[in-house]
């Protein structure tokens, strides 16, 4: 314990810590070791005595970092100065201390991964070249301490010729030119890729694929055209697919598949009609796109076509949620009920978008939750007692969120049922709404849904959504997404307060409503920022045809682009959610109408299925952009 039992943590010197942070931050040894002992006493000592050690790291004792690590061993601090003593054990090529201090790390990244198998491969474990291979075989640039046992695989044939090109593939799949360029080295010469080809078909994929009229002859060409071919797949695919089909007579059966693969996938994002004819040209297809084949066959009410994209999939997508429902779904229209209703029973008691459709799907209506598990005054004092959790508790009351989540996680990771439910009762009395959602969610058979569905400030909430005719429901669904309530939010966009207004965006609606004086500090004052949302929530429902799926995905991506992902013909609100191109926006409807079936409930409004909260998608207006 760094501090006894029952001190204040706001009796300590917080102005202290903050100027030691910054101390450490700018570089400062002298100020921090001045400041040091004022903080002894502190509840974030511990972040002083890492600090002190990290900035002189190269230059300590292995013994005083041991001990460090071990007084640290109650929190997150102690593996990340595991991982920083063991960087610089591998840079300075102190194998010795370094695989003595390697055992017993919780969670290592990848450079120290990287410099444990240089250690390995040295002593001849041939079994660190091959894991080497595992980690060579992605399309991100990975740490200089990562080479020497990449080249030592690759000079014992572990990662052969065509391991390197698949890496350059998969790099050039993410964008990623430098590194593409970067791996020719690898390659005889000549044999790669030519940088200029590489920024012509980069900068200009079009052009690029204008110019050819033929399958090139080295790999390297082929390589920077089916790069170019992709690249203007991402925004025309039609165009990409035309000139492919003129192309691909000179290209392997390999090659042929990827390429019909990529344009299948970006097909599909773009809910391109020929997408499934583009897919079905490729006759091995990975988990990413074979879930983006069933999307399409799902807007395409190709059901036979659907079980078939979800049965290739590997079992660790196939049990995923969103793939049980609809093979169930597919089963079903095919009358196999029984086996549909076998995947639906266990899906139905799992609380989310999945778990409430496949209730519907069995005729079951939204159950009340089972009495709520309630935590003894001795259960929450004992968590509160928990060095990381009152180590958290601090740097949030110091707005350092991100250090205060870091601890928090920490804390609650091997927690059970009752103390996962403690800590977030515990949360939710410090007004720390986000970490008492997020804790009480992770509970796995005893529940509370209050703490789950937390509706802090309800009664400016509900004034707001009456004023402009909102559901509360759909409301809170959406701030519980945004923001989990966090008053000060910014996302790394630059989105603001509870509902997560862009700047730009507060501005406009501050104009409309006639806000004088208004500034952008204002967007996170609590009843400024649900003024302005409740209002720009309200603004792009009335642009989207009052239908909540739609403004929930465009609150999140954009009202055009909501639009625009409206199919031809009317439309299941459920595929077209499962359909949207965008990862972030397709999670974020899903656990918006869900939240809003759930506050629903909570909030006393009687039962509304969910699948009548999605409805059914009208479809786009004739002549209407469908572009993204």
């Amino acid at each position: 314990m760094w501090l006894a039992a029952g001190t204040p943590a706001w009796a300590q010197p917080d102005d202290d810590f903050m100027a030691a942070r910054e101390a450490f931050r700018v570089g400062n040894r002298a100020r921090l070791d001045q400041l040091a002992p004022r903080l002894s006493a502190h509840v974030l000592y511990p972040y002083v005595a890492y600090w002190r050690v990290r900035q002189r790291l190269d230059e300590s004792a292995p013994q005083e970092v041991r001990e460090l690590i071990a007084q640290l061993a109650d929190g997150p601090l102690s593996d990340r100065l595991r991982n920083d003593w063991l960087k610089s054990l591998g840079r300075r090529g102190a194998w010795d201390s370094f695989e003595t201090d390697h055992a017993g790390l919780r969670s290592e990244d990848i450079e120290v991964t990287c410099y444990a198998l240089q250690r390995s491969s040295a002593q001849g474990d041939a079994e660190a070249l091959r894991a080497a291979r595992g980690h060579w075989l992605t399309g991100r640039a990975l740490p200089e301490a990562c080479s020497g046992v990449f080249e030592s695989a690759i000079q014992a044939g572990v990662i052969g010729s065509d391991d390197i090109w698949l890496r350059l593939r998969r790099a050039l799949q993410l964008g990623q030119v430098t590194l593409a360029k970067s791996l020719n080295k690898y390659l005889p010469a000549k044999a790669g890729v030519e940088p200029k080809s590489l920024d012509q078909a980069a900068a200009n994929p079009r052009a690029y694929v204008e110019g050819k009229s033929a399958a090139p002859a080295g790999r390297g060409e082929r390589e920077v055209l089916m790069f170019a071919l992709q690249r203007l797949g991402r925004t025309a695919p039609q165009d990409a697919a035309t000139r492919w089909r003129a192309l691909a007579p000179g290209f392997s059966a390999e090659q042929r598949d990827f390429v019909w693969g990529q344009l299948g996938y970006f097909g599909a994002l773009h809910h391109d009609p020929d997408a499934l004819a583009w897919f079905a040209r490729a006759s091995k297809l990975g988990d990413e796109h074979l879930e983006w084949r069933a999307r399409a066959a799902l807007r395409a009410r190709q059901w036979t076509e659907v079980l078939a994209s979800i049965q290739a999939m590997s079992e660790a997508a196939r049990v995923e949620p969103e793939w049980r429902y609809w093979r169930a779904r597919a089963l079903k229209v095919q009358g196999k009920v029984v086996e549909a209703n076998a995947l639906l029973a266990p899906l139905s008691s799992e609380h989310h978008f999945y778990g409430l459709l496949a209730q519907e799907e069995l005729g079951e209506t939204m159950a009340a939750p089972a009495a709520a598990y309630r935590p003894s005054e001795s259960d929450i004092q004992a968590i509160a007692a928990v060095a990381a959790i009152r180590r958290a508790l601090a740097l949030y009351r110091l707005g350092l969120r991100f250090e205060g989540n870091r601890e928090w996680i920490w804390a609650i990771g091997d927690f059970d049922d009752r103390q996962l439910i403690a800590s977030a009762e515990l949360a939710r009395r410090n007004e720390l709404w986000d970490r008492a959602i997020n804790t009480a969610e992770r509970t796995r058979a005893l529940h509370d849904f209050n703490l789950r569905y937390l509706a802090p400030y309800r009664e400016r909430f509900r004034a707001y959504a009456t004023e402009h005719g909102l559901d509360e429901a759909w409301v809170f669904g959406v701030v519980r997404q945004e923001s989990r309530f966090v008053a000060d939010a910014r996302s790394s966009a630059g989105a603001m307060g509870l509902m997560q207004l862009m700047p730009a965006t507060a501005k406009w609606v501050a104009g409309k409503l006639g806000l004088k004086g208004y500034r952008q500090s204002l967007v996170t004052d609590l009843d400024t920022n649900i003024s302005l949302g409740t209002y720009y929530l309200r603004h792009v429902l009335d642009l989207l045809d009052n239908h909540t799926v739609l403004a929930s995905a465009g609150y999140n991506a954009g009202p055009g682009r909501a639009r625009a992902w409206r199919p031809d013909e009317e439309m299941e609100g459920a595929i077209y959610s499962e359909t949207i191109p965008f990862t972030e926006t397709r999670d974020y409807v899903k656990k918006v109408m869900a939240n809003a079936a759930f506050y629903a409930r909570a909030f006393g409004q009687g039962v509304v299925s969910l699948k009548e909260r999605l409805g059914s998608i009208p479809p786009r207006a004739r002549g209407a952009d469908s572009g993204h």
